[in-house]
């Protein structure tokens, strides 16, 4: 599907345990084939760049930790409330900066843990929101990776979900059911996020790549 004539910010850096450049030049190709013209950038100063930002239509951002200058944090949050997309996985969107209250509050969610490390999973799509286009025809996405646990708020559209369960020894005795793909609106920009993609193989699985190339292309102004 060709959408023509947009531009992508692709930001890839942070923490480089969650191999930041390769996991987001994945998606660089279909981005392209998207018809967006991409921008790779390996910091954040474009953010606190308004004029830059106003004619970026969607920010992919792979930024795992760190931390975000206050120009920086307000000119994303400015984009984006003014119609620029904002899209990303696991801990490139949701656990990012965790100190920037202010981006917690956008993205609406944050990781918190990952109690389990490597666990056979599913993402499985909430009842009723089998139509939305980020995940129409998906059931079930079966992963052997990174469980998100995170903290969520009511603002979000939450898609998919995880249960994780507790294990012997472990502090809680009921499963937890915990969001793990859900979109949110923000002024008028939009904002995806996919708690999945800790490893590349992750990413290359067809099924969580289709959500996550959906996704970008529903966050886009």
């Amino acid at each position: 599907m060709t959408v023509g004539n947009r531009r992508a910010l692709v930001v890839r850096g942070g923490w480089p345990g969650h191999a930041p450049v390769e996991a987001a030049d994945l998606f660089v190709p279909f981005l392209q084939e998207s018809g967006f013209d991409v921008v790779l950038e390996e910091s954040l100063e474009a953010y606190a760049d308004d004029e830059f930002m106003a004619g970026i239509d969607l920010v992919v951002q792979c930024w795992t930790m760190g931390d975000i200058l206050p120009d920086e944090m307000r000119g994303l949050r400015a984009a984006v409330a003014g119609g620029t997309g904002l899209a990303g996985w696991h801990g490139g969107i949701v656990d990012s900066f965790r100190l920037a209250t202010d981006y917690l509050q956008m993205v609406g969610g944050q990781f918190a843990a990952h109690p389990h490390d490597l666990v056979h999973h599913t993402i499985d799509v909430v009842p009723g929101k089998e139509d939305h286009p980020v995940i129409a025809g998906l059931e079930s996405v079966a992963l052997h990776s990174e469980q998100y646990w995170v903290l969520t708020d009511a603002l979000a559209e939450v898609l998919a979900t995880t249960t994780i369960v507790p294990q012997p020894g472990d502090p809680w005795s009921e499963p937890l059911v915990c969001p793990a793909v859900w979109t949110r609106r923000w002024g008028t920009g939009k904002v995806f996020v996919s708690t999945a993609g800790h490893q590349l193989a992750d990413l290359e699985n067809p099924a969580l790549r289709a959500i996550v190339e959906r996704g970008m292309l529903w966050a886009s102004r």
